[in-house]
């Protein structure tokens, strides 16, 4: 099965082409030589046998770098730990009505869901191109979340909203049945009472 870090650097690496930024996949690691949109990393371990070079050789390693150490393995001087978290996935969803759950399809509806996402600011981080990307931008009434796909694994990302896993579930199993569903999260207990287990951790470095 395509482990999460790699379908989650696949993601990072199509917002930062929207914004006109060329990621490099190595064995190891993904890596962007330009500073990254805001929330998104400048790399992505993909192997738990990721070396700090593997990553800082490849990225702008000034202040306001980021590192996503998928397994946890790293040591990078100089930067500090801003979070933790576990990697979630769950069997494919079965067959539910959405409950007025649809996709993001228009620029003004992107805009309004980024507010949302981001508890009402506008930064400006998912642009009108990511809506003609083999993604899909997830709308509740109150609540959002993205689908990728790759290979044979769906991530499921930037989920928010007061309850909003059993619309997220549905929407998956209607787009991609049969699906696997892979993630991350910093507090995995909503999402493990919907079905998904912890497979592992991450920590996201920063240099300040």
């Amino acid at each position: 099965m395509t482990h999460p870090a790699r379908n989650n650097a696949e993601w990072c690496d199509l917002v930062c082409r929207t914004h006109g930024i060329q990621g490099a996949f190595g064995a190891r690691a993904w890596t962007s030589a330009r500073r990254t949109p805001l929330y998104y990393p400048d790399a992505v371990t993909l192997s738990p046998e990721a070396t700090p070079a593997d990553v800082l050789d490849g990225i702008d390693a000034g202040p306001g770098a980021s590192v996503k150490d998928s397994f946890a393995t790293l040591d990078l001087p100089g930067f500090e730990i801003l979070f933790e978290a576990r990697w979630i996935e769950r069997d494919p969803p079965d067959a539910a009505d959405p409950a007025g759950w649809r996709l993001v399809e228009t620029a003004d509806d992107l805009r309004a869901w980024e507010k949302d996402l981001f508890s009402g600011d506008d930064h400006g981080v998912f642009r009108p191109g990511i809506l003609t990307e083999p993604v899909e931008i997830l709308r509740g009434e109150d609540g959002g979340a993205v689908l990728n796909r790759t290979g044979d694994v769906v991530g499921v990302s930037n989920v928010f909203g007061p309850d909003p896993w059993p619309g997220v579930l549905a929407m998956a199993a209607r787009l991609h049945p049969g699906r696997r569903l892979v993630g991350y999260e910093s507090d995995p207990a909503p999402a493990e009472r919907h079905g998904f287990t912890q497979t592992g951790s991450l920590r996201i470095w920063l240099r300040t």
